[in-house]
């Protein structure tokens, strides 16, 4: 661990002055100083905001992290698109993005640790470059920074909304009219495992579209979401009576669908952290769901409804 000296040419805040001197983003910033990492005239300092004077002394050092080795991991991830600074991924059903104590199995986060992308911030956490999160029953594309510099980018676009991802889902009745869900979302009080409508949880709002009627009344529909919570679509949809099939945790005990949970995040769209250019890729639908819309709906409907054209067309007004 190498230490450096700087010498502060104005009167600010100690993460505001490092974040402009060294050209890094004011939350790894704060990181680094909470760390323990950041000395001013000789005396550590944790406080990101201590204000610094004219010439003041700041020493700072940065902590490579901490890297094992992933070589058992037999998990076959189609890769979308990719470059130096992003890739995209088809997430398969039933993989974890994130381990946990109580996951078992493979991650996502072992298959990039696997490949070797990982990303270290200047106070020597290891990530690995997830910028959002889909849920292990859902299948479908999914975004990972390559760079620390895509990942700040593309985590503040997550937050403007420039980054998004139309979903597909079949549900079990049909929608009575294309409809714009706008209920608050918060954690389940009864039970922790589930979200719901909560009054005074955080604003959530999902665009539901039809797409095509099929066999046994269900219904393929379209869905774009306007913020990110957990299993925002699926908890949007139970608040107007209508489930996704296979969805185990929302949908009545009365629901016979065995299968896999039916939804997948069908289009996923950002602005290149780079070149600035607009960036849409398509999500394969993967072999179960293709089969049971193939048996269950109009044999051409993937090809003339559910490409990443038709789907944007359903949400032109919202």
């Amino acid at each position: 661990m190498e230490s450096k000296v700087i010498k502060s040419s104005i009167s600010d805040r100690l993460d505001k002055v490092l974040s402009s001197e060294l050209n890094i983003s004011r939350n790894q910033i704060e990181k680094l100083i909470k760390s323990g990492l950041v000395y001013v005239n000789k005396k550590l300092i944790t406080k990101p905001s201590f204000k610094l004077s004219v010439n003041d002394e700041i020493e700072y050092s940065f902590v490579e992290a901490k890297k094992e080795e992933y070589n058992d991991f037999d998990i076959d991830i189609e890769r979308l698109y990719e470059d130096d600074d992003i890739l995209v991924l088809n997430k398969p059903y039933g993989v974890v993005v994130h381990p946990a104590p109580s996951v078992k199995e493979p991650t996502l986060v072992d298959w990039l640790r696997a490949q070797n992308i990982r990303l270290s911030t200047i106070s020597g956490e290891e990530r690995n470059g997830i910028v959002h999160r889909l849920d292990k029953d859902t299948s479908g594309a999914i975004i990972i920074a390559k760079s620390n510099f895509a990942h700040e980018s593309l985590s503040a676009q997550l937050q403007d909304r420039s980054l998004g991802r139309y979903y597909t889902a079949i549900i079990d009745t049909p929608l009575k009219e294309n409809i714009i869900v706008n209920k608050a979302i918060a954690r389940n009080p009864k039970n922790r495992l589930k979200m719901a409508i909560v009054e005074g949880g955080r604003e959530s709002k999902t665009a539901f579209a039809k797409v095509d009627s099929g066999k046994k009344g269900c219904e393929i529909i379209a869905a774009k979401l306007f913020s990110g919570r957990t299993h925002q679509i699926r908890v949007h949809l139970s608040s107007i009576n209508r489930f996704i099939l296979g969805d185990k945790l929302y949908a009545p005990k009365s629901h016979k669908f065995k299968n896999r949970m039916m939804l997948h995040a069908r289009v996923l769209y950002f602005i290149h952290p780079r070149s600035g250019d607009l960036v849409e890729v398509e999500a394969p639908f993967f072999s179960d769901m293709q089969d049971y819309i193939e048996a269950n709906f109009n044999k051409d409907l993937i090809d003339e409804k559910l490409d990443k054209n038709s789907i944007k067309k359903l949400f032109s007004n919202s």
